[in-house]
């Protein structure tokens, strides 16, 4: 006698189940491969991992594309994520050199999933990342984003 399987129809949850998953365990690996204490040097043997950040990254410390108040962007260089980002950190962070783990793992999620991931998703990585609490995380993030220098005001 034939057993029958029912197919399974992967719901929206069950995507969001799966995502969140991968996106633990590639911190993880990150985690165990160059931390456990994810410093600069660390952040940047990172973004070169291709089993981390699925696409070349080059960090540029420049604010011509930022929105007010957004520290970091992660521009395409081209049609497809295979030809790479550039990612556009605000210059105030050039000199803060322990800021960058932070600031560059929120953006990992962005690069690796595009708009599938949202801030909820790229905290979890940072997190994760960072060995941090998300809520910690999270804080340290809005810290950071704070302390950055108020944009000129064009008309004066």
């Amino acid at each position: 006698m034939a057993r029958r399987f029912r197919k399974h129809k992967p719901t929206v949850r069950d995507g969001a189940i799966a995502l969140r998953d991968h996106i633990l365990a590639v911190a993880a690996t990150a985690r165990q491969r160059y931390g456990p204490q994810i410093d600069h040097a660390a952040i940047l043997r990172i973004i070169e991992d291709r089993e981390i950040v699925r696409y070349p990254v080059t960090l540029v410390f420049d604010d011509r594309l930022l929105n007010p108040g957004e520290f970091a962007f992660p521009e395409p260089r081209g049609r497809q994520p295979g030809e790479g980002f550039t990612l556009h950190i605000h210059p105030c962070f050039s000199s803060r050199p322990e800021a960058l783990p932070m600031l560059i793992a929120y953006q990992i999620v962005r690069i690796n999933y595009g708009d599938v991931a949202s801030h909820e998703e790229a905290e979890l990585f940072g997190s994760t990342l960072l060995g941090m609490d998300r809520d910690e995380f999270y804080d340290a993030i809005c810290e950071l984003a704070d302390s950055m220098p108020e944009p000129a005001n064009p008309s004066d």
